[in-house]
């Protein structure tokens, strides 16, 4: 283990990156990345951008919710992120007489702004390499359980003298390289934010499903919001007496726009890439995950856009659920076809030969590199005799039918100690929940598992074909006909009056409890897999650092603060069409399609402003409008909301998208065609200014 950890203080110290494939930790920029980056045309010293002694770049990007990326934009807390980031506190403040997805919101003074029940902003306070805390004393033939343990008690222990040393604040430590190194991040959490401004579905979603994913793209993917602290500016539950939070750094904002060739760096949460992915994974995702999330949502997605087309109701309660599903549906198919199209898995197995030989020839049996590939064979292929079922639970019972969730909130108790908390809980579930809708895919998805499954939950055999003969119709009808869980107030009842005998005999519990002890059995079939896979996996990353300790090594996303560095670009994606590499207004009146009213109406008030010619000072020098505009960035989900910044640090965009031709990219990154899709600040500034008319909300932007 010290020799990894020797190597590693190696790589981050002396190796300059050359390619545009990286997500960069901060603090090794000045070590790894800033010659290059200076080269390429940056004008921002490595400590401009993060600095341990003073306020940089890094301390304007936050977490955004659970998932994504924001930037504070003004000293008062105005933050902007993505339309689709923001879309599921939207939808949460919407309901039928205020339809903020379908018509906008824009609010006109502080007072007006809308508090975001359970939304929070993270600031990342510090980071630090602990890999020297937590694995230094791990022997070099330890075998998997025993690092696990040692890695456990040391985290343990460092996350304790952290907090101590970190009143307030929150500690994270996570690995990178497979387990080989670990950083640690002290976090400030704020949960009072507030919703500011949206555009309206028609610009925020433009192009819908359609365009998801593909270029050109002509979306408005923005939203605003503001960080609001109490009176000592820390993080305070809400209260109508806080203030909106004092930024010491935020991000100037840049109309001056870009050219091709042009210098452009993202920073942000990458989520996650598997970029140290053998070819025995790339099997398992092309011939069990994919295909069976893909088919899966699938049929869950046609019901669910069928009753929300019917009804403004549905919509707005599935409006998110939808969209979150629907948008890794997407991902899951572009990503086969990448994998095949580009000869993602034949790459892979030629690395993997060359690795086996040097492992063989420079290792020793004991330090673990030449079983490294084996193992992760033989885990894949355990994994893949109780994958396949597993996944049915979870995709097709766990995500899909609804009516188990709040079952599951009430189970293994024998009393209900907080009934107005229980309720509360109950409320927000059930705000967005629709039983007819729940039936219809209970039905689809209990027939699909039965036809697919092999082995399936107990409640087929002891109940459905015993007393349902096999009809599975029949079944789903008799539990929604007389569960209490089809409704809040039937629930509520349930708790003012609670029993263990009352809810046993509900009909969905012996459903869901069944549901739940096969996912338990699968989940723990996969175990022994699981510590295989993670001990071969972790020494074949770092016998592939042994095997070049030349080459710039970056790890893989893990929903951490990184950089990632490279050119406004546009791409070829097949011989004989070239793409540009911006887009305008021009293409979002030209993509209008009164046949598809859902994904491309265009505003009128768009309309109006398009045909006068009326785009003020953020048109480029051409007298266009930008829209969205395309770089060789490395990002991936995580980074949506993530600030696109010049060579200045000037903010010009918003990342939200990566490109159809290249979904392969988390696997095997992509340089001939791999391009990030943000919405141009131009774009994002118009619509707030021209279309919202909220230009008070610019007046506290710094813009060049």
């Amino acid at each position: 283990m010290k020799k990894i950890i020797l190597l590693l203080t190696a790589v981050c110290v002396s190796l300059t990156a050359f390619a545009d494939e990286g997500m960069w930790m901060l603090p090794y920029l000045q070590k790894m990345n800033i010659r290059d980056m200076k080269a390429r045309g940056c004008k921002l010293s490595a400590e401009d951008i993060y600095s341990i002694n003073k306020s940089s770049l890094k301390d304007a990007i936050v977490i955004f919710g659970g998932g994504c990326t924001g930037e504070i934009v003004s000293p008062d807390g105005l933050l902007f992120t993505n339309h689709h980031c923001g879309y599921g506190s939207i939808q949460s403040l919407s309901s039928v007489e205020h339809d903020y997805l379908k018509n906008g919101f824009w609010a006109m003074s502080h007072a007006e702004e809308i508090p975001a029940p359970g939304l929070k902003v993270r600031f990342i306070r510090s980071i630090s390499d602990v890999t020297a805390e937590i694995v230094g004393n791990v022997p070099g033939i330890a075998g998997q359980q025993e690092y696990e343990r040692i890695v456990a008690e040391n985290t343990k222990n460092l996350i304790g003298e952290l907090q101590a040393a970190n009143p307030g604040m929150a500690i994270e430590i996570k690995p990178f390289f497979g387990g080989n190194q670990y950083f640690a991040f002290v976090i400030e959490i704020f949960g009072d934010v507030r919703l500011v401004g949206t555009p309206p579905t028609s610009i925020g979603k433009f192009g819908g499903e359609t365009d998801n994913w593909m270029w050109p793209r002509h979306t408005g993917d923005f939203s605003v919001f503001r960080v609001y602290a109490g009176p000592d500016n820390r993080p305070a539950a809400y209260s109508p007496e806080n203030r909106p939070y004092k930024a010491e750094k935020y991000l100037k904002v840049s109309l001056g726009g870009y050219r091709e060739g042009d210098f452009a760096m993202i920073m942000g949460f990458p989520g996650s890439t598997q970029r140290y992915m053998t070819s025995y994974e790339i099997d398992n995702m092309l011939t069990i995950a994919n295909p069976n999330r893909i088919f899966i949502r699938g049929e869950r997605q046609a019901i669910l856009k069928e009753d929300m087309a019917a009804s403004d109701k549905v919509r707005i309660q599935y409006a998110s659920k939808y969209a979150s599903s629907s948008n890794y549906w997407k991902n899951s198919i572009g990503k086969s076809r990448g994998i095949r199209k580009l000869g993602v898995k034949e790459r892979k197995q030629e690395q993997e030969a060359a690795f086996q030989a040097w492992a063989e020839k420079n290792t020793l049996p004991e330090e673990g590199y030449i079983d490294a590939l084996p193992k992760v064979r033989e885990a894949m292929e355990g994994l893949a005799s109780v994958d396949d079922d597993r996944q049915y639970i979870d995709e097709a019972f766990l995500r899909a039918i609804e009516i188990m969730t709040p079952a599951r909130m009430l189970d293994n108790r024998s009393e209900i100690k907080n009934p107005e908390r229980s309720k509360e809980s109950m409320a927000n579930w059930y705000k967005d929940y629709n039983a007819p809708t729940d039936r219809k895919v209970a039905k689809r998805m209990l027939k699909i598992a039965r036809e697919h499954m092999t082995d399936l939950p107990s409640f087929y055999t002891e109940i459905v074909d015993k007393d349902f003969g096999g009809d599975t119709d029949a079944y789903v009808d008799y539990l929604f006909d007389n569960s209490l869980f089809v409704s809040e107030e039937k629930v509520n009842g349930l708790i003012d009056d609670f029993s263990v005998e009352k809810y046993t005999s509900d009909p969905v519990v012996p459903f869901m409890r069944s549901v739940m002890e096969k996912y338990g059995e699968l989940s723990a079939a996969r175990k022994p897999f699981v510590e295989k896979y993670n001990e071969g996996s972790r020494k074949y990353v770092a016998g592939l650092m042994l095997q070049n300790p030349k080459k710039a090594w970056a790890s893989d996303a893990n929903f951490t603060l990184r950089l990632t560095y490279g050119r406004v670009l546009p791409y070829s994606p097949a011989d004989g069409i070239e793409y540009n590499y911006y887009t305008t207004l021009k293409g979002v009146m030209e993509k209008e399609n009164p046949q598809n009213p859902t994904e491309f109406t265009v505003p009128e008030k768009l309309k109006e402003l398009y045909a006068a010619r009326d785009f003020g000072r953020y048109a480029n020098d051409r007298g266009e409008l930008p829209v969205a505009f395309l770089a060789d960035c490395d990002i991936t989900g995580g980074n949506s909301g993530s600030p696109v910044l010049n060579d200045k640090g000037e903010l010009i965009g918003l990342a939200f998208d990566g490109n159809w031709e290249a979904m392969s990219g988390d696997v095997a990154f992509e340089p001939e065609l791999q391009r990030t899709i943000s919405v141009d600040i131009r774009y994002v500034l118009f619509v707030i200014d021209k279309f919202a008319g909220a230009g008070w909300l610019l007046d506290e932007l710094d813009i060049r």
